[in-house]
């Protein structure tokens, strides 16, 4: 699909469906929640549908186990082909989020667009991995590879990335350097129960704030999609994970046009209006105005 297409044919409002929901250790009542979900979420009318990361499993990553490679699965693979027909049948565009296998020992965090036919649109793989307490992620997954780089969708160019990108305002700006129309961000977040309430809150925020201010600073609508519910860790070592959720959808000035709630699984289907984008970005120029001749020293690890 060439760019010229993209542009001639990009809809003005399309409508969006989020799908937060808890897993279980099941995957086939898992896979079959889903498919209900995304299911109610196209007869609500939506044409693009978003996951969360890693949708099919519990989040496996709270600790190191060489067992958890067994939930990897090729692309194409069994997951694709049962995506792709939910698209197809559906016809909407789907973003998932996977575990794949690319080789003996090799795998990733990936995001696969389907196209409203079932075929596949695109992939991204994560590219920033964090290794912290309770995500334990860089034992599992490889760093991307692909790049930056958006997908071109009958609805769009779509700049996918996934959990931990969301920190990274250099990702959100070079898909919106790319020609992505939306910025996406399938993700598994949540809290320690040990935390306190005030500690709680100020994370929460921080996590919203950042996305927010990715459309902001690009003028951009920006879909994050979270799990909820609480997930034991396996070790002992902590008391699990409670999923926050508050998936959310905001226009390109960081405007909410949808949240969901901490504490319960949504569907969510919201309107988004694509040419906004032109005209905040005629209303606040600073897309057009960056210094690109002072920013050389950006790809330094650190300036000492």
């Amino acid at each position: 699909m060439n760019m010229k297409t993209i542009v001639d044919n990009k809809p003005k409002k399309i409508k969006v469906g989020i799908v937060q929901q808890s897993n279980t250790a099941d995957i086939k009542d898992n896979l079959k929640k889903l498919g209900k979900n995304i299911e109610d979420c196209a007869k609500k009318g939506a044409e693009l549908v978003v996951l969360q990361e890693i949708h099919n499993t519990l989040y496996f990553c709270q600790v190191e186990d060489t067992d958890n490679f067994d939930f990897a699965e090729p692309i194409p693979g069994p997951s694709t082909k049962y995506y792709a027909k939910l698209a197809k049948d559906l016809g909407i565009v789907l973003v998932t989020s996977l575990f794949e296998r690319r080789a003996p020992g090799l795998y990733h965090n990936t995001s696969v667009v389907f196209e409203k036919d079932g075929t596949i649109a695109g992939t991204y793989r994560k590219m920033h991995i964090p290794d912290d307490p309770a995500y334990y992620e860089k034992f599992y997954f490889t760093p991307g590879d692909l790049g930056f780089t958006p997908i071109d969708t009958s609805l769009g160019r779509l700049g996918v990335l996934i959990c931990w990108d969301q920190w990274y305002p250099e990702a959100a700006r070079l898909m919106a350097l790319k020609g992505a129309d939306l910025l996406i961000y399938p993700t598994a977040i949540g809290w320690e129960s040990t935390d306190t309430p005030e500690e709680k809150k100020r994370q929460l925020d921080a996590w919203v704030i950042a996305q927010r201010g990715h459309a902001v600073a690009n003028g951009l609508p920006v879909i994050s999609v979270n799990r909820i519910g609480h997930e034991l860790d396996p070790s002992g070592q902590t008391n699990g994970i409670q999923f926050w959720g508050n998936s959310f959808v905001v226009g390109p000035q960081g405007e909410f046009l949808a949240e969901a709630s901490n504490d319960k699984e949504e569907n969510i289907v919201v309107d988004i209006d694509m040419e906004r984008t032109e005209n905040v970005r005629r209303w606040w120029p600073f897309f057009r105005d960056r210094r690109i001749d002072a920013y050389d020293q950006i790809t330094k690890r650190y300036i000492d």
